[in-house]
Order: structure tokens, then sequence, then C-alpha cells
């Protein structure tokens, strides 16, 4: 890749995160010749990103809604540094159309899509009704959503159980809630719109067919907001709980190459579609029994498991979303230069996950974490800090690349079994069982594996 082109408009960035993605972020400028500026709370003072960043600037307490959450003062302190760009990573602000707008009134340049593809994304409705237009499968589901139960029920008799009731807005697993029939959807869409209500500001709901055992494929993408893209073998994240991902892996062992060209080719389609810009996810389920798959969602930000799909290209995605906001063509891809292989990601999480992976705060005793061929680990912690309970439970990830899946695994146990993490529940102990699981060597998970088929082993 060649230098950044001379463009004035992008000099200083301000990162509005923290952790790992932050700590990312800040090398990738780095790397690439750009200033950074941090923001953090008061309970991130000691986090390495601060440390790292050329300037620093605490935004307030520890609660999101106070310090990363807060528009007015991150952009303030954007403006004051003297940053003209910004990079929202994951989570928080990232998918936040009015933090996108409120940045361009400010002369900032929002590192990612236009606000109006983020709007049009974040609307699980209108995501659904944009991907039909472009000839993307979707999930049988409502044509609109609904704030009053009764209606609700109405429209849920003629899509059919078991349905899943989904927040119109936000993810990550909140304002989703699965029913079996008729009897149980008043409980269960008022549950969701509580929750999603709480968490987003907007209890509105949409309604899906539920398929109780399917895969989660998604599709890495990246476009020029000019409508161009580029497509990227996709990433199995059937490894969940709670609707919230615990590993991801590339190729899936789960897709053939028809199938896999049928995905890069609708996700390509939506992304040219929107004119989308940076880094995206589109995300489908896969029902292996009838070889059929449907969009979900499209996640218009990086996304956490992106290093999977690293590994695998040999692609910086954090550096290329700067190199495209700062007016840079799409890279050209020269596949059989790229290292290919198959590459899995486990989320290290402080979670107690023998007590169904509840959050563990505490402080960081002993850090010790693997090395060696074919082993990568993201972090932004470090042996004698304190994990607080403010944020994402997520410390860590472990990403390891073999030449086939067999190769990866193998790695995965050793780095695995020599991961010292001690001080804090955490993860590292049932991604130790899952390597070694019947159903996970043989591929036959779904995205309800871990809550029945290991309910033992997480009671």
């Amino acid at each position: 890749m060649t230098d950044i082109p001379a463009r004035p408009s992008i000099s200083r960035v301000l990162i509005a995160n923290r952790g790992e993605i932050a700590l990312r972020a800040v090398r990738a400028c780095r790397a690439i010749g750009l200033e950074t500026v941090a923001i953090f709370s008061s309970a991130d003072a000691d986090s390495p990103h601060v440390w790292a960043a050329d300037s620093a600037v605490c935004l307030g307490p520890p609660p999101s809604t106070e310090s990363y959450l807060a528009i007015p003062s991150v952009l303030h302190v954007a403006v004051e540094m003297g940053c003209d760009a910004v990079y929202p990573g994951y989570g928080f602000l990232a998918e936040n159309a009015e933090f996108a707008e409120a940045c361009a009134e400010n002369n900032l340049k929002f590192i990612g899509p236009s606000a109006e593809a983020i709007r049009t994304m974040g609307d699980k409705a209108r995501a659904r009704e944009t991907a039909k237009s472009f000839g993307v499968p979707v999930v049988p589901g409502s044509d609109g959503v609904y704030t009053d139960a009764g209606k609700a029920a109405k429209a849920a008799k003629g899509i059919g159980f078991p349905m899943l009731l989904k927040a119109r807005s936000g993810g990550g697993g909140r304002g989703m809630r699965v029913t079996e029939d008729l009897d149980g959807f008043s409980e269960a869409f008022t549950q969701a719109t509580r929750e999603a209500e709480t968490a987003f500001g907007d209890g509105a709901i949409y309604l899906e067919r539920f398929f109780p055992k399917v895969r989660h494929i998604e599709v890495q993408v990246l476009g020029d907001g000019k409508g161009n893209s580029l497509q990227f073998d996709e990433r199995d994240c059937s490894v969940q709980r709670r609707h919230q991902k615990l590993v991801e892996e590339s190729p899936s062992p789960a897709v053939d190459e028809k199938l896999r060209a049928r995905l890069l080719e609708v996700s390509g389609l939506l992304t040219r579609g929107i004119a989308y810009e940076g880094a995206g996810t589109v995300e489908f389920i896969f029902n292996e029994a009838s070889g059929e798959f449907f969009f979900i969602e499209m996640n218009t930000r990086i996304q956490v498991e992106h290093p999977v799909t690293e590994m695998r290209t040999g692609l910086d995605l954090v550096e290329l979303q700067f190199r495209i906001a700062a007016g840079e063509p799409l890279p050209s891809l020269d596949t059989d230069a790229m290292p290919g292989g198959h590459a899995i990601e486990f989320r290290i999480n402080a979670e107690d996950w023998m007590r169904g992976f509840v959050p563990s705060p505490g402080r960081l005793e002993a850090w010790q974490p693997p090395r060696g061929e074919g082993i990568r680990l993201d972090a932004a912690v470090y042996q004698g800090q304190r994990i607080t309970p403010y944020y994402d439970s997520m410390i860590a990830k472990l990403i390891v690349h073999g030449r086939d899946r067999n190769e990866a695994l193998s790695r995965a146990r050793d780095a695995l079994s020599g991961f010292r993490c001690e001080g804090i529940a955490n993860t590292i102990g049932f991604h130790r069982i899952l390597v070694d699981e019947d159903d996970f060597i043989a591929n036959r998970i779904h995205t309800r594996w871990t809550e029945t088929a290991l309910a033992w082993q997480t009671d």
C-alpha cells in the first residue's frame, strides 16, 4: 500500500473509544503518519491506549453516558484539540447516526459510513427492506415495527412460530427474545420492549421467524463510498451465548464454494447499493438442513472478530479504514499472495462461565499470554490492572492461524493451555473445553449449541 496522499483534512484523529480497539487505532495511525488524541474516563486513566496516543483527555467519570457516550463532550475535545477526524471503532458511538452527523457539522471526518447508511442499516426494518430491494434473501418476518403487543401478536400469527422478537435499534443481543408460541408472546414482547427502551431509547420491535438450529455466517466488506466494494471469505460465528459471540472462525466449515460465492455476491450488491464507505459486516443465518441463507443485519462498523479475516488476508483492516477515509482507493487484492489457511478467534472475557457467563471485574493478578507461530493476541490489559465493571467484559482476543482447521485447532489447544490469567474469572477454561468437544471438532454446532449441548458445563 502507498503512503496516504496529501489531504490536510486528515492529520490528527480523535480515537473515540477505549481498550484494545483504541490501541489498535493508535498504532494504525502511527504507521501511516497520523497524530492521535485519546479520550478516557477516570476509570481508564491507566489504560494502555491512553499511554500510546500522542495526547489524551479525560472526559469524565466512569459511566458511559458521562464519558464515551457523551457526544457534546467528545466533540468538544475533538475541536479543542485540533482534530480533523474521529475514529469510533466498535461499540459506544460507532453506529450512532446523530454522532456521525454532528461530526460533519463540526468539520470532522467521521471515519466510517455516512449517517444515512448508519441510520438505514441500524433500523432493522429499513435494513430488511433495503436488502430485499437489492435481491438479498431475508428472514420471513414483519414488514414494519411494533410498539403494541396486541398488534404485534396478530402479525406473528401470519409469520409463524417459533418467533424472534428483535429491537429495531441496537445489537449485542439486547432487546431480543424467543417465544415458542402465542401463549408466551405477550410476556416476551414486554421484556424485549423494556430492554430495548433501556439500552437504546427505542422500544420498537420487529418480528422474525426463529430457526432453532442455524449457523451465524458473516461477510467482511470494504466500501469506498463511491459504489465500489471488496468482499472477503466468510466468518462463522455460531458459538454464542445469549446472542453474543464467543468464537469466530474463517472459512466456515459449513460453507461450500457455491454458497460462498453467493454470500459474497449478495454482500457486494448491498454494500455497493448503499454506497457504503469503510469497513462493515453483512450478517446471515444459514439453515444447513435446507441449504437456505437469510440476511439478518449489516453492522456499520469494524467488528470485534475482524482479526480472523486479517490473519487469512494479510491486510490491516483498521489501517484501511483510515486510508479509505483519506481518499485512497480500495486496495488491489492478490489472492495468491494471501496467507489463506484457517483462522479462529477466541474471546477472552472477564466472565464466570461456570455461573452463566456473569461479569467478573477485579484485579488482574497474573497475565501471561501465549506466544508462538500462528498465535496472535489483541489486548490492552496488563498485570496488576483493575478490570472495571463499567464496560464490556472482553479483555482480549486470542487468534490462531494454521494451514487448515486441524492445525489451527492444534495451535489453539497449545495456546489456551499456556494462557495464564489470574485474579478474575475468565473464559479461557471454557475455550479449553470447547476445542476438545466432539461436536465442535466435527462441526456439529449451531447458534444455540452452547446453551443446549453444553448446558451442563455452564450452569
